[in-house]
């Protein structure tokens, strides 16, 4: 597969990511290397990793524990403690390998520490290879409110391995599953058309799949790299998804959702405010809800739930001027942003959920 050039990086896919990387570590005098993982990356992933790694170079891993619930400023004081006991520098590289609270976290560990010392991101999971490795958004959450904290900077170089998909279980890769779907429903409509009937996807060509998502996602970005304008299309699904899925984060009483889970859920939700805004026709939202619905179990939202959830929008990091601003769709396979929505619809898209 060709590598995508992104902005200031490339995107290399399979065995040409190992070429590209063993090439940087001999190009770049780095002093030692620190390979970022969660505990799971470091059991399944990393033996798969580190043999491909052609380097006389120290390297450290640093370990933490998987989960969203630690992708916070907590986590970065250790591991910022940790790389000082360990002797990173200004030289040092950092490699990021896991899902996306290991790239995003990673990243902004990476950025911030002596004020940024270079780090390449090496996605594990289907939802960091489609989303949360492109692009340069790094950063950590805020107690439950998601991506609070964070600047945006690029690494030397993403590294996608579709063969790290095999270790992981099929909750993740429906996760992941959510991104691509919305790619299509924001950009590319024929792309979108291919998810329709899953059992039809032969998945010998999913790393196609794959690789145009991040076409998709890059092509946007490369537009927007700040997000002042067309990069919000990216946030279709999550305006809603976000605060959901921070809500299920906190609440003792649910089951907290994969991020996948709950933009699924989000979009939904934005596509039924996108018909009654009529940006989209009965019929694209019926086959939008049939779809989705489809692949994700129905998530089970109560009345007394919606509240909390709807006071969780004030924090949303697109709301401008104390508003909260959507990205919604207008047909599928385009988009409008920075609409405003009135709460009766948005209550209006969760009664219409539940049926």
């Amino acid at each position: 597969m060709q590598s995508i050039q992104a902005n200031n990086y490339l995107v290399h896919f399979n065995q040409n990511a190992y070429e590209a990387l063993n090439n940087h570590l001999k190009e770049n005098k780095y002093s030692n290397i620190f390979i970022i993982v969660d505990d799971k990356t470091n059991q399944y992933c990393l033996p798969k990793f580190l043999p491909l790694l052609e380097t006389d170079l120290t390297i450290e891993i640093i370990e933490f524990e998987s989960g969203e619930a630690n992708k916070n400023i907590e986590t970065c004081i250790q591991i910022w403690n940790v790389l000082t006991e360990l002797g990173a520098d200004r030289k040092s590289l950092v490699i990021n390998l896991g899902g996306g609270v290991v790239t995003d976290l990673g990243g902004f560990v990476a950025s911030t520490f002596k004020r940024g010392v270079d780090f390449i991101h090496i996605p594990t999971t289907l939802l960091s290879m489609v989303d949360a490795s492109v692009g340069g958004k790094t950063g950590v959450d805020l107690g439950n409110l998601k991506n609070q904290i964070g600047v945006i900077n690029v690494p030397q170089m993403v590294l996608i391995d579709t063969q790290y998909l095999e270790t992981l279980p099929q909750s993740e890769m429906r996760s992941g599953l959510a991104e691509m779907l919305k790619h299509g429903l924001i950009y590319d409509a024929s792309y979108w058309r291919k998810f329709l009937n899953l059992q039809s996807i032969d998945y010998a060509d999913f790393d196609e799949l794959i690789y145009r998502s991040v076409e998709i996602k890059n092509e946007i970005v490369i537009q927007d790299p700040t997000e002042k304008n067309i990069r919000k299309a990216l946030n279709f699904g999550h305006t809603l998804g976000h605060a959901i899925e921070s809500y299920f984060l906190e609440s003792e009483s649910k089951t907290t959702l994969l991020h996948g889970e709950a933009i699924a859920i989000g979009m939904i939700l934005e596509s039924y405010i996108s018909l009654h805004k009529n940006l989209i026709t009965a019929e694209e939202y019926a086959e939008i809800k049939s779809a989705i619905k489809g692949i994700y179990d129905d998530v089970k939202v109560d009345e007394n739930d919606i509240q909390p959830i709807l006071e969780l929008l004030v924090h949303d990091k697109k709301n401008e001027y104390g508003l909260i601003q959507f990205a919604l769709i207008e047909g599928i396979g385009k988009i409008k942003i920075n609409q405003l929505v009135e709460n009766k619809l948005i209550l209006d898209a969760f009664e219409d959920y539940k049926s």
